[in-house]
């Protein structure tokens, strides 16, 4: 972990301490609001952690601020600066205000830092007063990286003694590559995504050769395989393995590391395997042996890694380090409620008070009226009618495009996932709109992403497999076991499609056809039965129009086939422009999405499971018709816990 020196003394010396901090994943939660339920909120924003930031700054002489992407999109102020505020050279983004009034040293972007388009990422990040790095993403035209691809900072350190030595900190940038297909119709033909570690094995040894004596990756990535795979999406295990990287700040997975004993997700058995592979240590913050912090999403907590350093003659030293977690707020061991650790600072509410009071009354604008409450608390065990609503509209959409076409009479079918369902988001983290006026965040709500709309001509086999790789969501039960874990929490609740216009029931006595990453792991199981359209089974030469998104059709989710498929409907509209038109479609009447049977859980007397959902459930549970449910309490995460009998 040496590295070149430029210092004039060869005497050695030892007792410099280099303290680096991290937020990532703040998703445009610049401040401590919660704009779908229009209310403050304790666990969230950059104005929260701005405190921790100051307080760490001040407990050591040397401390660096970084940032590891994801800034600008994830709520509906990040939605309401792209489409209706605006960015200029001269009007800055009011995220990268507060990151100016905070003195990050430096920062990367990451993949949803693309979702309103390349222009606009670049002009945003035009009004930063600090370098953003960002080395695997190329211009196809210049062949160049679209941003610097790493930077080295010149800082002088202080020691215990007050000793003076000038270091050079190395920082790279680094993003999926699956970005490009992700936002295929911002990117596509423009940029060329490279490999994560293929990348930095390049880039690292010509930074160290700029002057890094130490070298720190920003690194929009998360914890998986640990064998270099081309094109990893999560990469940060072989990344860490390569040479010449000092530390790792690491996002884009909402995850924590160092991971608190608690937040360990739940597992069906003591035999399982545990979360992490054998080269990351959770408790200390390590990946084959170098220091690593992930912290958190929504700025829910500070990222901390202290370095211990000395230097001689042939350079710089890390001697020991150390990772640590502060957050913004914690849970009352009883009940989960929410207790808050942090105040806000005035700076980052200052940088962003008129974009938050604009975005206020934005988000307020009366859409339509629905008839019935729309809420994602059992959208995991049943079907829902915020995700009705929302096939109905994409349905309604896609018909019309293809009126007249020689796709015109295929059956249309739509797909949906439940974006909300607590999860890494808390207790807090589901939708809840009661009966009533819909404004505009309620349409936010119910679809988080600015996806824009697509229709595939998908085979009754694909189909099939589709389906398949949802429910992989669930765990496998054992018939007759009692209070098993329902739901497999490293499974992200936005690639649980269901597809409205179909029925089906799954058989959670087989295990799952495919893993978490979409490969096929039980070429012999099968949970999908029951399949039918219209009352009459479904074939494998069967052929539909399926309405999805555009994350989903270019590859999103790692779904069979679905990349191969016919796009017989390529739009522009984003999906919840499209819920916005359905619904003043609808003049002065209330939209009433009903719940057909849809899809169900394929029965098991005798069996149990649990199944964590938000407190708001209690008042709904009227609604499972079909599933018997028992409520348990509220876990110490604030979850209300309900059996299931099967």
């Amino acid at each position: 972990m040496t590295g070149r020196s430029e210092l004039s003394a060869p005497d050695a010396s030892s007792g410099f301490r280099l303290r680096i901090l991290e937020t990532t994943d703040l998703h445009a939660h610049v401040l401590a609001y919660d704009y779908y339920g229009d209310q403050p909120s304790d666990t969230v924003g950059l104005s929260r952690v701005a405190q921790l930031i100051a307080e760490a700054r001040a407990e050591v002489p040397d401390a660096l601020l970084f940032d590891d992407g994801d800034l600008l999109q994830g709520n509906p102020f990040g939605d309401y600066v792209a489409q209706e505020y605006g960015v200029s050279d001269s009007r800055p983004h009011p995220v990268i205000s507060a990151m100016n009034a905070l003195g990050y040293d430096a920062a990367t972007v990451g993949n949803h830092d693309f979702n309103f388009g390349l222009e606009y990422l670049l002009t945003s990040l035009r009004g930063a007063q600090f370098p953003f790095v960002l080395a695997n993403l190329i211009a196809r035209e210049s062949g160049l990286p679209i941003l610097p691809p790493w930077k080295v900072l010149r800082r002088r350190l202080t020691d215990a003694e007050g000793r003076s030595a000038e270091i050079g900190i190395g920082v790279i940038g680094l993003v999926p590559p699956q970005v490009v297909d992700w936002d295929h119709d911002h990117l596509n033909g423009r940029v060329k995504a490279l490999d994560i570690t293929e990348t930095a094995r390049v880039a690292v040894p010509l930074l160290r050769a700029a002057g890094a004596d130490i070298v720190v990756a920003l690194a929009h990535t998360g914890i998986g395989a640990p064998d270099h795979v081309a094109g990893q999406e999560n990469a940060a295990l072989p990344l860490a393995a390569v040479e010449g990287i000092d530390v790792l700040l690491l996002g884009h997975a909402h995850l924590l590391l160092p991971r608190p004993p608690e937040t360990a997700p739940p597992r069906p058995a003591p035999s399982a395997p545990p979360p992490f592979p054998a080269c990351v240590d959770a408790e200390r913050g390590t990946i084959h042996g170098k220091p690593a912090v992930m912290a958190g999403f929504w700025g829910s907590h500070l990222g901390v890694v202290d370095l211990e350093l000395s230097r001689d003659a042939q350079g710089w030293r890390i001697e020991t380090a150390r990772s640590e977690l502060r957050p913004i707020f914690r849970r009352r061991p009883e009940g989960g409620a929410v207790v808050p650790l942090a105040a806000d600072a005035p700076e980052v509410v200052a940088a962003a008070a008129a974009a938050h009071q604009a975005a206020l009354g934005f988000v307020r604008r009366p859409v339509g009226v629905s008839a019935r409450p729309l809420h994602s608390y059992f959208s995991l065990v049943a079907p829902s009618a915020c995700l009705r609503l929302v096939a109905e509209a994409q349905r309604w959409h896609v018909a019309q495009g293809l009126a007249g076409g020689p796709h015109a009479g295929l059956p249309i079918l739509s797909a949906t996932a439940p974006y909300k369902n607590g999860g890494r988001g808390g207790a807090e983290f589901f939708t809840d709109i009661p009966a009533g006026e819909l404004v505009l965040r309620n349409v936010a709500d119910l679809y988080l992403f600015p996806n824009v709309i697509r229709a595939l001509r998908v085979s009754g086999a694909v189909l099939t497999e589709w389906l398949e790789r949802s429910a992989g969501v669930f765990f496998q039960l054992r018939p007759g076991g009692a209070d098993q874990p329902l739901i497999a929490p490293d499974f992200p609740s936005y690639n649980f499609d269901v597809i409205d216009g179909i029925t089906c029931e799954i058989d959670l006595s087989q295990p799952a056809r495919y893993d978490l990453a979409g490969l096929l792991v039980n070429p012999g199981a099968r949970r999908i039965g029951a399949l039918r359209h219209q009352g009459r089974p479904v074939g494998p030469g069967d052929m539909f129009v399926i309405a999805t998104n555009s994350y989903r059709a270019h590859g999103g989710g790692h779904f069979p086939g679905l990349a191969e498929m016919e796009v017989v409907l390529e739009g522009a509209a984003p999906i919840r422009e499209i819920v916005l038109a359905y619904l003043a479609a609808q003049g002065a009447r209330a939209v009433d999405p009903q719940m057909p049977r849809g899809w169900s859980i394929r029965p098991m007397p005798g069996t149990t499971a649990v199944f964590d959902t938000g407190p708001g459930a209690a008042a709904h549970l009227h609604e499972l018709t079909d599933l018997e449910a028992e409520p348990l309490g509220l876990t110490p995460q604030g979850f209300l816990r309900l059996r299931i009998r099967l």
